[in-house]
């Protein structure tokens, strides 16, 4: 699977960590940075991420920042993402099963890198519940990108 990565300057080791166990799990990760603590604005990586998914270069995103709250909104903005900031197992499964969410925002300073790699995990291991009213409320949301 083709994963687009990137991170502000909260989230940017534990981007690293993940990118390099998605590498090992033989994905092909492209990494939009930062590459340091340096302080950075979070809406320019999550966009360039966002960006990638949306017009497929990427078939998932992975963004990291201090809480992924500012990330997760960013992403929401670029048509076709369905970005989910999750703090939970439970809720990065739901996120794929039940919203096709082909973004992951997680918060670096809310969870630990344990906990973001079983996440991660959660979420790339499940898949979307194709048909009836998950893909419906789906189909639903790309209809509202076109209204608003």
């Amino acid at each position: 699977m083709r994963i687009a990565v990137g991170a502000d300057h909260a989230g940017y080791q534990m981007k690293d960590e993940l990118a390099a166990y998605l590498v090992d799990q033989g994905h092909d990760v492209q990494d939009f940075g930062t590459f340091s603590a340096d302080s950075v604005d979070y809406p320019d990586v999550a966009l360039r991420v966002a960006r990638a998914v949306a017009l497929g270069e990427a078939d998932r995103g992975l963004i990291v920042c201090g809480t992924g709250i500012g990330t997760s909104i960013v992403a929401n903005k670029v048509r076709g993402v369905r970005a989910a900031l999750c703090h939970d197992t439970f809720s990065a499964r739901m996120a794929r099963q039940h919203n096709d969410s082909n973004v992951l925002c997680l918060g670096a300073r809310v969870i630990g890198p344990a906990l973001a790699l079983e996440i991660l995990t959660a979420w790339l291991g499940a898949g979307f519940e194709a048909g009836g009213r998950h893909e419906r409320r789906v189909r639903r949301i790309a209809e509202l990108e076109e209204e608003v």
